[in-house]
């Protein structure tokens, strides 16, 4: 605007002041400059759209058929064509007579309520073990901390077969080989879960505990008040993933057990390959016994998991 403009309209204001109203809106106002296009820079073009909806079809497909065909296998009869290209997915006739050669050949209820018990004892470990580590590497500070992390770290580094045969002496030494503590002491608490529960602990702010400190709360109270709260969306990954790490173990629970009374689902599932090496349906059908139950444990579990997760940022 020029200034007599400018002059117009002080004296267009002030004079609607005294009078008790207020002032009119200019007749011309400048717009906000706006870059051509600029209101559609988050709205994905048609080819970004479809790209990402092939892309996500794709990665479903893969990470899903071979579950939909062992599925559909494990259904299947003997005179039906497992292998025909394209695939059928629904069989013919479906059965369970599959399902009951399973039941038959392997005592699977024995062997699940093993698996089970190693299972829920992992997840209790290192749910306490790995938050109680991962809160003195996170919030506390002492002297040599960053060698204790490097440590953690570098186990990381190697496979899990690279140390097998340590561990197995060490159980053995123990006196443990061949039961199921000798299966669940190495799992009992994994590094990954410690640096885990170390990250999220390090979320919280250092003022709120020296806050309470300064109160009088002692470690537990810490834990229990602050820590906690703000670390429960970590403990659900923990837990779930520590679950289903040690329900899905085969290579250990084969090492250390002998006795078929004390086998794990996994391992006693593996009995079927050798004995109906022939029928890819019984196979299919143990498989199916062996993953449902985790399938179903996710399913039940999925809400809780991705709302702890959520209620897992610090709170103000």
């Amino acid at each position: 605007m020029g200034s007599r403009e400018n002059a117009a309209l002080l004296e267009q204001t002030e004079n609607a002041v005294r009078k008790g109203r207020a002032p009119r809106e200019p007749r011309h106002r400048e717009k906000p400059y706006r870059t051509k296009g600029s209101a559609d820079i988050l709205k994905p073009s048609l080819g970004g759209l479809i790209g990402k909806y092939a892309l996500l079809l794709a990665i479903f497909v893969i990470m899903v058929f071979p579950f939909v065909w062992q599925l559909s296998t494990s259904f299947k009869g003997n005179a039906e064509d497992i292998y025909s290209f394209p695939p059928s997915l629904i069989p013919s006739a479906p059965n369970w007579d599959n399902y009951a050669e399973v039941f038959r050949t392997i005592p699977v209820l024995d062997y699940a309520r093993n698996s089970l018990l190693i299972g829920v004892g992992t997840v209790i470990t290192n749910v306490i073990f790995a938050t109680l580590g991962g809160y003195a590497l996170g919030c506390l500070k002492f002297r040599g901390k960053g060698i204790v992390m490097a440590i953690f770290f570098s186990t990381l580094l190697l496979p899990g077969e690279v140390t097998l045969t340590s561990q197995y002496l060490t159980v053995k030494s123990l006196g443990l080989a061949n039961t199921l503590w000798g299966v669940f002491l190495p799992g009992a608490i994994a590094a990954i879960n410690v640096l885990l529960m170390a990250a999220a602990c390090r979320m919280i702010p250092a003022d709120t505990l020296d806050a309470a400190t300064i109160d009088g709360a002692n470690t537990l109270q810490r834990l229990r008040h602050i820590v906690w709260p703000n670390i429960r969306g970590m403990v659900s990954v923990v837990a779930l993933f520590a679950f289903i790490g040690s329900w899905d173990e085969f290579l250990w629970p084969l090492v250390v057990l002998s006795d078929p009374a004390n086998y794990t689902l996994t391992v006693g599932m593996d009995y079927l390959n050798s004995t109906f090496g022939q029928n890819p349906r019984v196979i299919a059908a143990g498989t199916m016994i062996a993953l449902v139950p985790i399938i179903i444990l996710f399913a039940v579990l999925q809400k809780q998991f991705f709302k702890g997760v959520e209620e897992g940022s610090v709170k103000g």
